[in-house]
């Protein structure tokens, strides 16, 4: 048992014994399934608090010789599968935190040294009677030790990308580094499995990846493991059921990553919002906002526009393709939107398999982070509309037409460099961002399905605002409110809000080119 080489279970042993664990150990199937396979390459990238640690630690205590983990992992999902005892502890694995090495160097010459020397030091050691070699490089032993026992190793290298993040200008040493990982890790039959984890995709460099080995599983693409990603719906629903937490206000702070056919919520918040007993910004806070600040503030065309509409609810198109898996080459909007995506700032959904996507604020928590981010610097005539959605909210609620309509009259001229109508998008753009504050008290639905079409806009209100009546918004160009109230009553968009007990608002806003924003307020009781 060492430090690096076939490490003990201890750091899996305090994840499973912490009050709220999440079982991910299928995740084991997985890797058991390309074991010294051409696929035994996994290059896992996801936000900061995501379980990526647990997972790496997951696998050590499963592979390492150093350990007898088959009571550990007896009572958990893992134990039914057949290759569960067949590679259980079997293999002799090397486990490297990347980030323990470059805070301890001064230059990646001598990080690189520093690895190779203390896992030497440790194989010797650990395989005292096998003859080293001459030349007396980590590769080098490494084979000679397959060579004599037969018995391949297992990487397991956490946080891989951390010099790409705290040495972002550094070329130089960044290709140092990912040649040492192709000479170590490509094309060795040494090599059982290599599983590496970290926030950013592999970077790209010249007209090849050095580690182009690797297949890799982000918040991009996560197939074939989506699920260990993060928390589930159902997983989550279980957590609240069990602590006796609000589902909807859980899912309304920190669900909304889509993860291929999952919805993910944020592992860090959920936990701490169980056994803090609150509601607030957890992933978040453990880093500034200022980094987050200072990517939406670059002067890319469109990017203000399209932080603007996500803000306010709306998805936009994205191209990733063009994204070099690092936080420097940054040339286009899509550039930064696509890395604000590996940071967890955003979602991703596919719409083809040429990098075309759309993109959007996850959550309530995030959302938060971009309004403190947007307080300052530029972005004041924004605010001033969120700050003023409250007083919005209250006018809407006593049935004041004529101030609503003013108010959303004011939130377009404040912001009609940003939003140009040509359409009810447009002016849904502006609806949402108007009534931002109403997301504290109500779900926000945009184009939501009911009686024989789509409103525009629904408000439901949350489980402990039962006291609030929902509101049904039809938004019209160019067209009378009377119009909208109609369609709304017509097409019978109030038939899927029977479960709400209470009244229900009908609101027809409207925009005209000469006359301006008008709004009418109707009550209508259920029968």
């Amino acid at each position: 048992m060492g430090i690096l080489l076939n490490p003990d279970n201890l750091n899996f042993k305090e994840a499973i014994n912490s009050e709220i664990y999440i079982d991910k150990t299928e995740l084991i199937k997985h890797t058991n399934k390309v074991l010294q396979t051409k696929q035994k390459y996994i290059c896992v990238s996801r936000p900061r608090r995501f379980g990526k640690s647990m997972a790496a630690d997951m696998l050590t205590a499963y592979y390492s010789r150093g350990c007898d983990s088959e009571q550990m992992f007896s009572k958990y999902k893992i134990s039914k599968a057949e290759s569960f005892s067949e590679h259980l502890n079997k293999y002799n694995v090397i486990h490297i935190n990347m980030v323990d090495y470059l805070s301890e160097s001064e230059n990646i010459d001598e990080m690189l040294k520093f690895i190779e020397t203390d896992i030497i030091d440790e194989i010797t050691e650990e395989f005292p009677k096998v003859i080293l070699p001459r030349r007396l490089t980590l590769r080098n032993v490494l084979n000679k030790v397959f060579l004599k026992h037969n018995n391949p190793f297992i990487f397991i290298i956490d946080e891989w990308d951390c010099i790409f993040r705290k040495h972002k200008h550094d070329k130089e040493s960044q290709t140092v580094y990912l040649d040492f990982l192709r000479n170590l890790l490509k094309d060795h039959s040494y090599v059982a499995l290599a599983y590496m984890t970290g926030i950013l995709p592999i970077k790209k460099y010249g007209e090849h990846s050095a580690i182009n080995m690797f297949t890799e599983i982000s918040m991009i693409n996560a197939s074939p493991v989506e699920e260990f990603t993060g928390f589930t719906e159902d997983e989550v629903n279980s957590l609240c059921a069990d602590h006796q937490k609000d589902y909807d206000k859980m899912k309304s702070w920190y669900d909304g990553y889509e993860i291929g056919k999952y919805s993910i919520y944020n592992p860090k918040s959920v936990v701490e919002s169980i056994l803090r007993n609150s509601f607030r910004n957890y992933w978040t806070s453990t880093e500034t906002y200022e980094a987050l600040k200072d990517y939406i503030r670059l002067d890319f065309d469109g990017l203000r526009e399209k932080v603007t509409s996500m803000i306010a609810g709306e998805k936009v198109r994205i191209n990733t393709a063009k994204f070099q898996n690092d936080m420097t080459t940054l040339n286009s909007a899509d550039d930064v939107l696509t890395l604000l995506v590996h940071l967890g700032y955003l979602t991703y959904g596919e719409i083809n398999s040429m990098g075309t996507g759309e993109v959007w604020i996850p959550n309530g928590e995030v959302r938060q982070e971009f309004i403190n981010s947007i307080e300052d610097g530029g972005w004041e005539h924004l605010m001033r509309s969120i700050n003023a959605s409250e007083e919005l909210l209250k006018a809407t609620l006593d049935m004041d037409n004529e101030k609503v309509a003013q108010m959303i009259e004011n939130c377009h001229n404040d912001n009609a460099s940003i939003f140009r109508y040509n359409d009810e998008n447009s002016l849904a753009c502006v609806i949402t961002i108007a009534y931002y504050y109403a997301r504290n008290k109500y779900i926000m639905h945009r184009e939501y399905a009911t009686g024989k079409g789509y409103a525009d806009i629904v408000f439901i209100p949350l489980p402990k605002q039962t006291e609030l009546p929902a509101i049904v918004v039809e938004l019209k160009y160019n067209h009378a409110t009377e119009t909208a109230i109609n369609q709304i009553k017509e097409k019978k968009y109030t038939e899927k809000l029977q479960d709400y007990t209470g009244e229900i608002l009908l609101a027809g806003i409207c925009y005209d080119e000469t006359k301006g924003h008008s709004c009418k307020i109707e009550k209508f009781q259920k029968l």
